[in-house]
């Protein structure tokens, strides 16, 4: 009795310590990883949006500023299929210059940005170039003046091949030399102040410039000319003289037409604008000192010379 209580004992024992065992060994229950959380989608960017163009209209080769928003950071700027870079600052503003080659007309302006997009279109017109006249070289002709020394040019900018010089309303033939410059020639008018304008069409013309036809006569030079028994000639030499030009001779009119150039012995001979002859008699062949003057019809007075002579 007692070999079977013993044995079951230990039975018992040995049972509760396989258990045990197997317990601690009995493979554990693995959760797998919980799956991460899709990415939320990205916003869709806005289109590129204009609030302004400044100014609404312009010249090639100016520049033309655009503000809004969403302009990112690359953008071009377009005038119907011209693309034009564009300065961009902030994403807000957009600068870029209008090509000097366009042609003028009404063109769709917009913008596109780097990534594609393209902001809705606006009418922007392109202007003419305007012609601008900055000076006449020489800007003061003398009236008598002849051949080149007629010949004007005119310094500006935004000239064209088809522009054309006006002369107190009426058209002058003229050459294109450049876009800075165009040469023509005075006609014969009256002295006194002239109006020059260059058109390049119609509606499209610079301010008028004021060009001075000189008629007030000017003594360069006076010598002893030809010398005969009882009288010598006197050469006065100058600008702008006239066919009725006088002269004065310590005051003493001689010349410019009339009963007096019968009277008096001394006479005044018209040669051409720059040159005038004085024939003097004089009482003795001793040299004294006078004074010349040329006066022409208009009232127009040279400056007085001294002179020495018989």
């Amino acid at each position: 009795m007692k070999i079977i209580t013993t044995l079951l004992i230990l039975i018992t024992l040995f049972c509760a310590g396989n258990v045990g065992v197997f317990a601690a060994v009995r493979p554990q229950r693995v959760k797998s990883p919980a799956a991460p959380a899709p990415a939320p989608a990205p916003a869709a960017t806005a289109a590129p949006a204009i609030l302004s163009i400044i100014p609404a209209q312009a010249e090639p080769g100016s520049k033309v500023m655009m503000s809004g928003s969403g302009f990112g950071t690359l953008a071009s700027a377009y005038l119907g299929s011209v693309e034009m870079p564009a300065r961009v600052v902030d994403g807000k503003l957009a600068e870029f210059s209008i090509p000097p080659q366009l042609e003028p007309g009404l063109y769709a302006l917009y913008l596109k940005r780097s990534d594609g997009a393209v902001s809705r279109s606006y009418n922007f017109a392109i202007l003419p170039l305007r012609p601008v006249l900055n000076g006449l070289s020489p800007d003061t002709i003398d009236s008598c003046s002849q051949g080149a020394e007629r010949e004007v040019i005119a310094l500006g900018q935004n000239f064209i091949e088809k522009s054309q010089i006006v002369f107190d309303g009426a058209v002058l033939k003229s050459r294109y030399v450049s876009s800075e410059a165009l040469t023509f020639g005075i006609p014969n008018v009256l002295g006194g102040l002239h109006h020059v304008v260059v058109r390049n069409s119609p509606e499209n013309s610079t301010v008028a410039l004021g060009l001075m036809i000189e008629t007030k006569p000017e003594i360069v030079q006076v010598m002893i000319g030809s010398q005969y028994v009882n009288y010598y000639e006197l050469a006065i030499v100058g600008r702008n003289f006239q066919q009725n030009s006088s002269i004065y001779v310590d005051g003493q009119k001689i010349g410019g037409g009339g009963e007096q150039d019968l009277a008096e012995r001394d006479k005044l001979i018209y040669v051409d604008c720059t040159r005038l002859i004085y024939e003097r008699h004089p009482y003795s062949q001793v040299d004294k000192d006078f004074r010349i003057m040329v006066m022409n019809p208009g009232g127009e007075a040279s400056q007085i010379i001294n002179v020495t002579a018989p």
